[in-house]
């Protein structure tokens, strides 16, 4: 067209032209854009290219590290807080008697007390097992685990608990032990395959004989009711249905309190067709300060490094480095994170709170009797005692 050709037959530029990029008009239109980002290159300052190059990777870097803590830090913009629970006050002293007690909850004493099961899905906690279960003893008038030989996540395990069978003698009588075949199912859900383990121990409670209006314990191995909690629940009538147990917060061992709030563990009036084995919110109601959970409380090291790659949320384990034994180790004594996560709450207050490693405590008042009882063989979960044994 003529009106784009200027007199000398090349093609005619209609734009105004800096220094810069004057002559990028007349080159031919194939080497057009590369003309173009060499000049627009040329036209970037240093303070451009400290940005492009250099603070640009960084973040993104940054981002893929702790990713994970930005997005709990901001868990309050997108997640609100659950329901809270109706705390039922919890009334309790070794010299008053029980029909005491029971008035003071609002509730009648029984003519005779209800029996109690305790259900568990086991994996490999057997000192803390054993600590459960010596501090149940008394009032447990059936004792009921699942074990099996994959992890939640698909990981071919060893039977723990048959191979130490022989330590739990005491409640033998009392004992319905099952197994169940993992489906070794890698990359799936390991909700699915924890759902699935808890369905087969239903089956298991009705062969060990629950029946209707029964105590039954719904409880991680690691959550432990105490001793007077669950006899007051056996001999008082009108408690609720269903109630969760309020339970002191403990990490790696009985040093470390993180907090008041553990509260999945629940106990139930059995229902025949309408009780199902959970261990998520099942009603508003919760007794306070009725046990303890001691999460990660192991004596050998290979322990904590077998849960963080076989339990439920094994995907916090985002780098290799996070089971190296000399770290883990290290983490325990400081009371920091294994995972290097903050604090799961819902409110800025309360992640800020509890930034950082976990206070050290030097009460071992109100602890479970046979730990104490026993407190050399289980120093590692008492206080000044973070070392653990290395297989």
């Amino acid at each position: 067209m003529w009106w784009m050709m200027n007199e000398g037959g090349g093609h005619y530029c209609s734009k105004k032209t800096d220094d810069i990029c004057g002559d990028v008009c007349g080159q031919e239109s194939s080497r057009l854009s590369m003309s173009r980002i060499r000049c627009i290159l040329r036209g970037i300052d240093l303070k451009t290219y400290i940005f492009l190059f250099i603070l640009v990777p960084t973040c993104i870097f940054g981002i893929y590290i702790h990713g994970q803590k930005i997005s709990y830090f901001l868990r309050p913009i997108w997640e609100s807080p659950p329901k809270p629970f109706h705390d039922i006050p919890h009334y309790f002293h070794e010299n008053v008697s029980m029909e005491a007690l029971c008035e003071l909850h609002g509730w009648r004493i029984r003519e005779f007390p209800r029996r109690v099961y305790d259900a568990v899905l086991f994996s490999n906690e057997v000192d803390i097992l054993t600590i459960r279960w010596k501090e149940l003893y008394p009032y447990i008038t059936h004792f009921v685990l699942l074990e099996s030989n994959s992890t939640f996540t698909g990981i071919p395990k060893p039977m723990v608990f048959a191979s130490h069978r022989d330590q739990f003698k005491f409640i033998e009588p009392r004992l319905t032990y099952g197994t169940i075949g993992g489906r070794f199912k890698k990359g799936e859900n390991p909700f699915v395959e924890e759902a699935l383990q808890r369905v087969a121990l239903d089956y298991l409670l009705k062969i060990a004989g629950i029946s209707d209006d029964d105590l039954l314990i719904m409880s991680d191995v690691d959550e432990i009711p105490s001793r007077h909690t669950i006899n007051l629940l056996r001999w008082c009538d009108d408690i609720p249905q269903v109630l969760h147990l309020r339970l002191k917060n403990y990490l790696y061992s009985f040093e470390f309190l993180v907090d008041n709030n553990s509260w999945r563990a629940s106990v139930h009036r059995y229902q025949t067709g309408k009780t199902r084995y959970a261990h998520y919110r099942q009603t508003d109601e919760i007794l306070a300060d009725a046990g303890w959970h001691c999460s990660f409380c192991f004596r050998h090291i290979s322990e904590f490094i077998f849960k963080m790659k076989a339990y439920s949320h094994n995907d916090r384990v985002r780098f290799s480095h996070y089971l190296n034994p000399k770290r883990v180790q290290s983490v325990i004594c400081k009371g920091a994170d294994l995972f290097d996560m903050l604090p799961e709450e819902y409110t800025f207050k309360d992640i800020i709170g509890k930034m950082g490693p976990i206070p050290h405590s030097f009460s071992a008042v109100h602890l479970p009797s046979y730990l104490l009882e026993n407190a050399d063989k289980y120093k590692f979960l008492l206080p000044g005692s973070c070392l653990r044994e290395n297989e």
